[in-house]
C-alpha cells in the first residue's frame, strides 16, 4: 500500500474491493466492510471514485476533472493528491504496476 503523501501522478490506482457505495442526494457515501467506517465521498470525490472503477493513473484522473469543472490543472492536482492521499491512508485504494 502506498503510504500518505507518496502518491505521484504516474501513480496507477483503482477502487479496492470490498466497500458497499451509494448516491444519496448527488453524494457518493461507502462504507468500508474491512474496517467498519462510513465516508462521505461528496460529489466530486465520488466521481474521482468512478473514475477509479478501473486502474487510472491520478495524471489521467486530473485530465478528466479538469474537462468536467472549472478548476486550473495545479489546483486539480493538488487537491485530488490530498484526496487520494487520505483513501490511501485509510485502505480503500489498490495500487497497479504500468
Amino acid at each position: 500500500m502506498i503510504k500518505h503523501n507518496e502518491l505521484l501522478t504516474t501513480h496507477l490506482l483503482s477502487q479496492k474491493e470490498g466497500n458497499i457505495v451509494s448516491d444519496m442526494d448527488g453524494e457518493k457515501v461507502m462504507l468500508s466492510i474491512e474496517n467498519g467506517k462510513y465516508y462521505n465521498l461528496g460529489e466530486v470525490g465520488g466521481d474521482i471514485w468512478d473514475l477509479l472503477e478501473q486502474p487510472v493513473s491520478v495524471q489521467d484522473l486530473v485530465t478528466s476533472l479538469t474537462t468536467q469543472y472549472h478548476v486550473t490543472k495545479e489546483e486539480c492536482e493538488e487537491q485530488v493528491l490530498t484526496f487520494l492521499d487520505h483513501l490511501a491512508e485509510e485502505g480503500l485504494l489498490e495500487t497497479h504496476s504500468r
